[in-house]
């Protein structure tokens, strides 16, 4: 076949969801196609691939790439689609290149097809089409499908390469000189770097050079007592077509049912101004754009937590950094975590804060804010009401079903997935960095903070600081952290969650354990522990990083396991 990989190909396919709650799965399979169908299927060494799926090219309505404005959550970064039936079926290529050569080759083989007049660019996620926010997903599409059109034949995308960086902004490297064909085109320059305002249109998107101030926010009082106004700035072109810079201003508004809720675009409703401007810093969702840069009126840090309006309660426990307080937080119960003042510098308690608040996952404790404007600074955090979770197994020995705790694996398994796919390495996960909800969610804490710590637990014979008994070898000898790592450290988090709270190597030295480790020991398999779930555990343990899973590859065995 012309333009065709000869023989197939390895990519990743998204699993179809059983029920709306259910995770994502993320499955690698081998993708042949003919002059009928699409099959796909299970490479099992030394035996006969399992064929796991066949599609009928004649029955395709729709192929195309799919755009997202998010981290990809598998290994493979370059998804497309195929509508067929009534089925979308999600497939991730690992790189552009082999994406395009399989949308041109299903494209053609389609072209003669009943197909859509229009599709849905972006994924159905949450219950709702990222792209035009429709809620049923078999609602008509909200873009144009052209069958005839080539892959990615506009200039600018076909030009650029993105990278997710840490803070959340996407930056954008010229893979080559672009000359500018219109008014609205950025001439680009090969090897120059710019930032990504928005990719909500499928084949353009706005991006800024180094002297862009596009998306720049701040969030201030109102002339109406007790109202805010989000103020941004844009260069943005406008309904009319100008392109001057401006100001917009947007109120916030509060909705008139029972709840107390907020929204600058009544579709998208928070409980509170920051989980608002949070979402909008992801999201245009009706705005000119994304607020992307917070500023304020003096130049400070937007994201700063006024001491006023922070009122201290009791004592909820002691942390690697400080006491952890109860609080009260603009009518709203929160944990505000006190930092030691030899932990770090206020520059360094800002940068790190900055990046913990544009990680926002329904499996990781939510950041409000930060307050700098005392001593000792503060973190002011989502309140999780049965407190830290090594605390809540000991307490609920005996009491917890397998169903509960493999719940428990299968949340933190969630929040290290979408850790992974951002590119963050949390460091210290261990039950004692994991929180638990008022209905028994686990939710992930104190991601990528370690560094900061002084504790005897956290040092070892060459003084690095890390948590020994929770930490993988090359962390150990070469103080070497990645993702892979936190793998590692998920499979003592299991071991722990199925010893309802027991301490990892109790009655051991840090050297002691050090050297158990070394000689290729491992920690027993708990008693209460599956032989499926010890299994995951031990591939968490595996001693090379390139042989233990991703956080993608053990959400889907627990999810398999829960579906059981």
């Amino acid at each position: 076949r012309n333009n065709f990989p000869d023989g197939g190909g390895t990519m990743i396919k998204k699993s179809q969801q059983k029920k709306r709650t259910s995770p994502s799965n993320y499955k690698e399979r081998f993708f042949v196609l003919d002059t009928q169908d699409l099959k796909y299927s299970e490479r099992r060494p030394g035996k006969k691939p399992l064929i796991k799926g066949c599609i009928e090219l004649s029955r395709i309505k729709c192929v195309e790439i799919v755009c997202s404005d998010g981290p990809i959550p598998c290994s493979y970064k370059y998804p497309f689609q195929i509508f067929h039936d009534i089925h979308y079926l999600y497939v991730f290529a690992p790189d552009n290149d082999c994406r395009q050569r399989w949308v041109r080759a299903l494209k053609e083989e389609t072209k003669n097809n009943n197909l859509v007049s229009k599709y849905h660019p972006y994924f159905w996620m949450d219950g709702k089409w990222k792209c035009c926010q429709q809620t049923e997903k078999l609602a008509a599409g909200c873009h144009v499908y052209d069958p005839l059109s080539d892959v990615f034949n506009h200039a600018y995308l076909s030009c650029l390469w993105m990278e997710l960086l840490e803070s959340g902004q996407r930056k954008i490297i010229a893979l080559q000189n672009y000359i500018p064909l219109g008014d609205d085109d950025l001439p680009l320059h090969k090897d120059q770097e710019y930032i990504l305002i928005s990719s909500t249109h499928p084949d353009w998107w706005f991006i800024q050079n180094e002297q862009g101030y596009e998306g720049a926010f701040m969030v201030r009082d109102s002339r109406q007592a007790g109202v805010y106004t989000v103020s941004v700035f844009t260069k943005a072109p406008g309904s009319n077509g100008e392109k001057n810079p401006r100001v917009k201003h947007y109120q916030i508004r509060e909705s008139e049912t029972e709840e107390v809720a907020f929204y600058l675009a009544e579709k998208y409703l928070f409980s509170t101004i920051p989980e608002l401007i949070l979402y909008h810093q992801h999201n245009a969702a009706g705005l000119i754009t994304r607020l992307r840069h917070p500023v304020s009126k003096d130049g400070g840090y937007q994201w700063e937590v006024d001491p006023e309006e922070l009122i201290l309660g009791q004592e909820l426990g002691s942390g690697q950094f400080g006491l952890v307080l109860e609080g009260k937080w603009r009518d709203r119960k929160v944990a505000v975590k006190m930092i030691r003042e030899e932990c770090m510098s206020n520059e360094e308690f800002k940068e790190e804060a900055k990046v913990m608040m544009h990680l926002s996952h329904c499996k990781l404790v939510q950041l409000y804010g930060v307050c700098i404007q005392r001593s000792p600074m503060c973190l002011v955090f989502e309140f999780m009401e049965n407190g830290c979770l090594s605390d809540y197994l000991r307490a609920q020995k005996g009491c917890l079903s397998q169903e509960v705790m493999l719940g428990m694996c299968l949340d933190v398994s969630e929040g290290m997935a979408y850790l992974e796919s951002s590119n963050f390495i949390h460091r210290d996960l261990a039950a004692r960095n994991c929180l638990v909800s008022i209905n028994n969610e686990v939710k992930v804490s104190d991601f990528g903070m370690t560094r900061y710590v002084l504790d005897d637990q956290y040092t070892s014979s060459q003084c690095s600081k890390f948590p020994v008994k929770w930490s993988a070898p090359e962390v150990i000898k070469y103080c070497k952290f990645s993702s892979k790592s936190d793998v590692w450290s998920f499979g003592v988090f299991m071991w722990e969650v199925y010893n309802e709270g027991r301490l990892p190597y109790e009655n051991r030295s840090n050297a002691e354990v050090v050297e158990s480790l070394n000689a290729g020991l491992r920690l027993l398999k708990p008693r209460l522990a599956p032989d499926s779930v010890h299994l995951l555990m031990e591939w968490c343990w595996k001693e090379k990083q390139e042989d233990r899973p991703s956080f993608a590859v053990l959400l889907h065995e627990l999810a398999s396991l829960s579906d059981l």
